[in-house]
């Protein structure tokens, strides 16, 4: 379920908050613009926190927790209302104990080797990130071509110029925005400018994916 509710929306913010009480003006700001899911990562001490609050207050937004390490992190996660766990790189006890328990996960890789791994386990969507810095769509298309259903969500790099570009393959589930809610705009309180922002790469979304299905 929560796969085809990732590839409707198409985009996922990737939030790294440093306060807590940025995270309902946040919340709101890409609430108010159509944005369905998110991904807080659990860079700063605020990230669980900002979960709880994201997930209670937006109850129809699916938050997810980003830059999982541990299955400690993972509990935190759950517990706190996330609906799905990303990590920066395949780590197999955590997609384990996620496999195990139900809990959708979205391991990082960036070579054949990492991916075969993840599929093996019975991944169904990768994470690429660096996205851009590792060859960007063109090696994704090399990357995917022996892994004939396996779906990737490219992060870092992905912006308003390119992400047309990427959606427009049919092996990327959605795009992984950073762009979206920087940490500038957050830390200056810009939150007209972010809901902007949102609602502009929700226009890329919907003229890509209009009709389709996963």
């Amino acid at each position: 379920m929560i796969i085809q509710e990732l590839w409707n929306e198409g985009i996922i913010p990737v939030i790294e908050l440093d306060k807590i009480e940025d995270a309902f003006p946040l919340g709101n700001a890409l609430h108010s613009a159509g944005i369905g899911c998110a991904e807080v990562t659990f860079r700063t001490g605020a990230a669980e926190e900002a979960i709880r609050i994201l997930s209670k207050k937006f109850p129809t937004m699916k938050v997810g927790a980003g830059t999982v390490l541990t299955i400690d992190q993972v509990k935190c996660a759950i517990q706190a209302g996330a609906k799905f766990i990303v990590s920066p790189g395949i780590d197999c006890e955590v997609v384990e104990y996620c496999m195990e328990n139900g809990i959708p996960i979205i391991p990082g890789t960036v070579t054949p080797s990492e991916i075969t791994k993840a599929v093996k386990m019975g991944v169904e969507v990768v994470k690429f990130f660096p996205a851009e810095r590792f060859g960007g769509l063109a090696t994704i298309k090399s990357l995917a071509a022996p892994f004939n259903e396996l779906k990737f969500i490219p992060t870092g790099g992905v912006n308003a110029e390119n992400l047309e570009q990427y959606l427009r393959n049919d092996r990327i589930l959605a795009c992984g925005g950073s762009w979206l809610v920087a940490k500038n705009l957050i830390n200056a309180q810009k939150f007209e400018i972010i809901e902007n922002l949102a609602k502009e790469a929700l226009k890329i979304v919907g003229r890509v994916r209009a009709g389709g299905t996963v």
